[in-house]
């Protein structure tokens, strides 16, 4: 379950960096890498 999950993470914070096109808002980067992070993190345990 926690492999899914961080999959499904890191999916939504690629998907937030490629419709990123112009970054309009710090927080939305930091969102994103957050949640690349966590679910590389969770996939690869």
């Amino acid at each position: 379950m926690g492999r899914l999950l961080g999959l499904v993470l890191f999916c939504v914070g690629i998907g937030m960096v490629i419709g990123m096109i112009i970054p309009e808002s710090v927080t939305l980067i930091i969102l994103a890498a957050l949640l690349l992070l966590c679910g590389y993190h969770m996939f690869c345990q």
